[in-house]
Protein backbone atom coordinates (compact mmCIF):
# COMPACT_ATOMS: atom_id res chain seq x y z
CA UNK A 1 0.00 0.00 0.00
CA UNK A 2 1.38 3.39 -1.02
CA UNK A 3 0.37 7.00 -0.39
CA UNK A 4 1.34 9.48 -3.11
CA UNK A 5 1.16 13.24 -2.59
CA UNK A 6 1.41 15.97 -5.21
CA UNK A 7 1.87 19.46 -3.80
CA UNK A 8 0.85 21.92 -6.48
CA UNK A 9 0.72 25.69 -6.68
CA UNK A 10 -2.79 26.04 -5.25
CA UNK A 11 -3.75 22.71 -3.68
CA UNK A 12 -2.50 19.30 -2.60
CA UNK A 13 -3.64 16.12 -4.28
CA UNK A 14 -3.07 12.63 -2.95
CA UNK A 15 -4.10 9.02 -3.40
CA UNK A 16 -3.72 5.68 -1.67
CA UNK A 17 -2.69 2.89 -4.04
CA UNK A 18 -2.88 -0.86 -3.72
CA UNK A 19 -0.50 -1.87 -6.52
CA UNK A 20 -1.92 0.12 -9.49
CA UNK A 21 -5.42 0.60 -8.09
CA UNK A 22 -6.51 3.83 -6.43
CA UNK A 23 -8.34 3.01 -3.20
CA UNK A 24 -9.10 6.63 -2.42
CA UNK A 25 -7.95 10.04 -3.52
CA UNK A 26 -7.88 13.35 -1.69
CA UNK A 27 -7.80 17.09 -2.41
CA UNK A 28 -7.06 19.75 0.20
CA UNK A 29 -5.39 23.12 0.76
CA UNK A 30 -1.72 23.44 1.83
CA UNK A 31 -2.56 24.59 5.36
CA UNK A 32 -4.62 21.42 5.81
CA UNK A 33 -1.71 19.07 5.15
CA UNK A 34 -0.99 17.99 8.71
CA UNK A 35 -4.53 17.11 9.71
CA UNK A 36 -5.24 15.34 6.43
CA UNK A 37 -1.98 13.38 6.34
CA UNK A 38 -2.56 12.05 9.84
CA UNK A 39 -6.18 11.25 9.03
CA UNK A 40 -5.18 9.26 5.94
CA UNK A 41 -2.55 7.32 7.88
CA UNK A 42 -5.05 6.50 10.61
CA UNK A 43 -7.52 5.30 8.00
CA UNK A 44 -4.90 3.16 6.24
CA UNK A 45 -2.52 1.94 8.97
CA UNK A 46 -0.73 -0.41 6.55
CA UNK A 47 0.34 2.55 4.45
CA UNK A 48 3.91 3.21 5.62
CA UNK A 49 5.49 4.60 2.45
CA UNK A 50 4.73 8.11 1.19
CA UNK A 51 5.93 9.42 -2.16
CA UNK A 52 6.06 13.21 -2.38
CA UNK A 53 6.41 15.46 -5.42
CA UNK A 54 6.22 19.17 -4.73
CA UNK A 55 6.32 22.40 -6.68
CA UNK A 56 5.11 24.18 -3.54
CA UNK A 57 7.06 25.52 -0.58
CA UNK A 58 7.04 22.50 1.73
CA UNK A 59 10.40 21.23 2.97
CA UNK A 60 11.37 17.66 3.77
CA UNK A 61 11.75 18.68 7.42
CA UNK A 62 8.12 19.80 7.57
CA UNK A 63 6.96 16.38 6.42
CA UNK A 64 9.19 14.60 8.93
CA UNK A 65 7.75 16.70 11.74
CA UNK A 66 4.15 15.91 10.79
CA UNK A 67 4.48 12.15 11.16
CA UNK A 68 7.83 10.54 11.92
CA UNK A 69 6.50 6.97 11.63
CA UNK A 70 6.30 7.15 7.84
CA UNK A 71 8.93 6.39 5.20
CA UNK A 72 9.11 9.44 2.94
CA UNK A 73 10.38 9.24 -0.62
CA UNK A 74 10.92 12.60 -2.31
CA UNK A 75 10.92 12.87 -6.09
CA UNK A 76 13.35 15.45 -7.47
CA UNK A 77 14.94 16.13 -10.82
CA UNK A 78 17.92 14.07 -9.64
CA UNK A 79 15.83 10.93 -9.09
CA UNK A 80 16.03 8.05 -11.54
CA UNK A 81 13.49 8.07 -14.39
CA UNK A 82 12.81 5.87 -17.43
CA UNK A 83 13.88 8.52 -19.94
CA UNK A 84 16.85 10.64 -20.94
CA UNK A 85 16.37 14.25 -19.90
CA UNK A 86 17.45 16.48 -22.80
CA UNK A 87 16.18 19.69 -21.21
CA UNK A 88 18.82 22.43 -21.36
CA UNK A 89 18.16 23.43 -17.73
CA UNK A 90 17.15 20.19 -15.96
CA UNK A 91 17.37 21.72 -12.47
CA UNK A 92 14.61 24.20 -13.38
CA UNK A 93 12.23 21.59 -14.80
CA UNK A 94 9.25 21.24 -12.47
CA UNK A 95 9.03 17.91 -10.71
CA UNK A 96 5.37 17.64 -11.74
CA UNK A 97 6.40 17.80 -15.40
CA UNK A 98 9.14 15.22 -14.81
CA UNK A 99 6.72 12.81 -13.13
CA UNK A 100 4.19 13.22 -15.94
CA UNK A 101 6.89 12.43 -18.49
CA UNK A 102 7.89 9.37 -16.48
CA UNK A 103 4.30 8.18 -16.31
CA UNK A 104 3.85 8.66 -20.05
CA UNK A 105 6.92 6.53 -20.81
CA UNK A 106 5.88 3.77 -18.40
CA UNK A 107 2.25 3.77 -19.54
CA UNK A 108 2.78 4.12 -23.30
CA UNK A 109 6.07 2.49 -24.35
CA UNK A 110 7.57 2.86 -27.83
CA UNK A 111 5.44 5.86 -28.78
CA UNK A 112 5.84 9.58 -29.13
CA UNK A 113 3.97 11.22 -26.24
CA UNK A 114 2.66 14.71 -25.59
CA UNK A 115 1.38 15.31 -22.05
CA UNK A 116 -0.81 18.37 -21.49
CA UNK A 117 -1.40 19.29 -17.86
CA UNK A 118 -4.24 21.80 -17.44
CA UNK A 119 -3.76 23.22 -13.96
CA UNK A 120 -2.72 26.62 -12.63
CA UNK A 121 -0.46 26.71 -15.68
CA UNK A 122 -0.87 24.72 -18.87
CA UNK A 123 2.25 22.64 -19.42
CA UNK A 124 3.14 20.71 -22.55
CA UNK A 125 5.77 17.97 -22.28
CA UNK A 126 7.05 15.86 -25.14
CA UNK A 127 8.90 12.54 -24.87
CA UNK A 128 9.83 10.84 -28.14
CA UNK A 129 9.53 7.14 -28.90
CA UNK A 130 13.21 6.64 -28.01
CA UNK A 131 12.40 7.87 -24.49
CA UNK A 132 14.11 11.24 -24.82
CA UNK A 133 12.46 14.10 -22.95
CA UNK A 134 12.81 17.09 -25.28
CA UNK A 135 10.84 19.82 -23.49
CA UNK A 136 7.58 21.57 -24.28
CA UNK A 137 5.83 24.79 -23.31
CA UNK A 138 4.22 26.67 -20.41
CA UNK A 139 1.28 29.06 -20.62
CA UNK A 140 -1.30 30.49 -18.19
CA UNK A 141 -4.13 28.21 -17.09
CA UNK A 142 -7.82 29.09 -17.14
CA UNK A 143 -7.95 30.69 -13.68
CA UNK A 144 -4.81 32.76 -14.33
CA UNK A 145 -6.27 34.08 -17.57
CA UNK A 146 -9.38 35.33 -15.82
CA UNK A 147 -7.32 36.87 -13.01
CA UNK A 148 -4.88 38.66 -15.31
CA UNK A 149 -7.69 40.25 -17.32
CA UNK A 150 -9.15 41.61 -14.08
CA UNK A 151 -5.94 42.60 -12.32
CA UNK A 152 -4.18 44.23 -15.26
CA UNK A 153 -7.11 46.34 -16.44
CA UNK A 154 -9.18 49.08 -14.84
CA UNK A 155 -12.72 47.86 -15.44
CA UNK A 156 -12.84 44.23 -16.51
CA UNK A 157 -14.56 42.07 -13.87
CA UNK A 158 -13.15 38.93 -12.27
CA UNK A 159 -15.21 36.03 -13.57
CA UNK A 160 -15.33 32.31 -12.89
CA UNK A 161 -15.15 29.64 -15.56
CA UNK A 162 -18.18 29.40 -17.80
CA UNK A 163 -18.59 27.85 -21.22
CA UNK A 164 -19.94 30.60 -23.52
CA UNK A 165 -23.04 29.97 -25.60
CA UNK A 166 -21.49 31.31 -28.80
CA UNK A 167 -18.05 32.12 -30.16
CA UNK A 168 -19.07 35.76 -30.55
CA UNK A 169 -19.41 37.36 -27.12
CA UNK A 170 -22.30 39.86 -27.08
CA UNK A 171 -21.44 41.39 -23.69
CA UNK A 172 -18.25 42.15 -21.78
CA UNK A 173 -18.70 39.11 -19.56
CA UNK A 174 -19.40 36.83 -22.52
CA UNK A 175 -16.46 38.30 -24.44
CA UNK A 176 -14.15 37.44 -21.54
CA UNK A 177 -15.52 33.89 -21.34
CA UNK A 178 -15.04 33.46 -25.10
CA UNK A 179 -11.53 34.88 -25.00
CA UNK A 180 -10.43 32.68 -22.11
CA UNK A 181 -12.05 29.36 -23.04
CA UNK A 182 -11.92 29.53 -26.84
CA UNK A 183 -8.45 31.05 -26.77
CA UNK A 184 -7.15 28.16 -24.68
CA UNK A 185 -8.94 25.54 -26.77
CA UNK A 186 -7.43 26.99 -29.95
CA UNK A 187 -4.02 27.09 -28.28
CA UNK A 188 -4.17 23.42 -27.27
CA UNK A 189 -5.56 22.32 -30.63
CA UNK A 190 -2.80 24.26 -32.38
CA UNK A 191 -0.05 22.64 -30.31
CA UNK A 192 -1.52 19.19 -30.89
CA UNK A 193 -1.71 19.79 -34.64
CA UNK A 194 1.91 20.99 -34.70
CA UNK A 195 3.17 17.91 -32.87
CA UNK A 196 1.05 15.53 -34.93
CA UNK A 197 2.42 17.08 -38.13
CA UNK A 198 6.00 16.53 -36.95
CA UNK A 199 5.76 13.17 -35.20
CA UNK A 200 3.93 10.01 -36.26
CA UNK A 201 2.69 7.41 -33.79
CA UNK A 202 1.97 10.06 -31.16
CA UNK A 203 -0.37 9.80 -28.19
CA UNK A 204 -1.88 12.88 -26.55
CA UNK A 205 -2.51 12.71 -22.80
CA UNK A 206 -4.60 15.44 -21.17
CA UNK A 207 -4.62 15.75 -17.39
CA UNK A 208 -4.98 18.30 -14.60
CA UNK A 209 -7.86 19.97 -12.82
CA UNK A 210 -9.40 21.41 -15.99
CA UNK A 211 -8.86 18.29 -18.11
CA UNK A 212 -12.49 17.17 -18.11
CA UNK A 213 -13.78 20.60 -19.10
CA UNK A 214 -11.30 20.86 -21.98
CA UNK A 215 -11.58 17.26 -23.17
CA UNK A 216 -15.31 17.63 -23.85
CA UNK A 217 -14.57 20.57 -26.16
CA UNK A 218 -11.49 19.38 -28.01
CA UNK A 219 -12.00 17.56 -31.30
CA UNK A 220 -8.61 15.86 -31.27
CA UNK A 221 -8.17 12.23 -30.28
CA UNK A 222 -6.81 12.44 -26.76
CA UNK A 223 -6.65 10.37 -23.60
CA UNK A 224 -8.11 12.46 -20.77
CA UNK A 225 -7.18 11.32 -17.28
CA UNK A 226 -7.42 13.80 -14.40
CA UNK A 227 -5.54 11.35 -12.13
CA UNK A 228 -2.60 10.80 -14.46
CA UNK A 229 -0.10 12.64 -12.24
CA UNK A 230 -1.02 10.56 -9.20
CA UNK A 231 -0.85 7.37 -11.25
CA UNK A 232 2.49 8.49 -12.65
CA UNK A 233 3.84 9.05 -9.12
CA UNK A 234 2.87 5.51 -8.21
CA UNK A 235 4.39 4.01 -11.36
CA UNK A 236 7.57 6.07 -11.02
CA UNK A 237 8.09 4.85 -7.47
CA UNK A 238 7.49 1.23 -8.51
CA UNK A 239 9.97 1.70 -11.36
CA UNK A 240 12.60 3.10 -9.01
CA UNK A 241 12.36 0.38 -6.36
CA UNK A 242 12.23 -2.41 -8.96
CA UNK A 243 15.24 -0.98 -10.76
CA UNK A 244 17.41 -0.92 -7.63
Amino acid sequence: MLLVIDIGNTRIKGAVFEHNTILEHFYFLPDELEINLNSIVNQYPNCKDVVVASVGNFTTEEFQNINKSLNYHYITYQSRFPFQNKYATPSTLGVDRIVLASGAVLSYPNQNRLVIDAGTCITYDFIDQRDNYLGGAISPGIRLRYEVLHQQTAKLPLLKLKNPDHFIGNSTDESIHVGVTQGLLHEIAGFIAQYEASYANIIIILTGGDADFLAKRLKNTIFANSNFLLESLNKTFQYQINDD
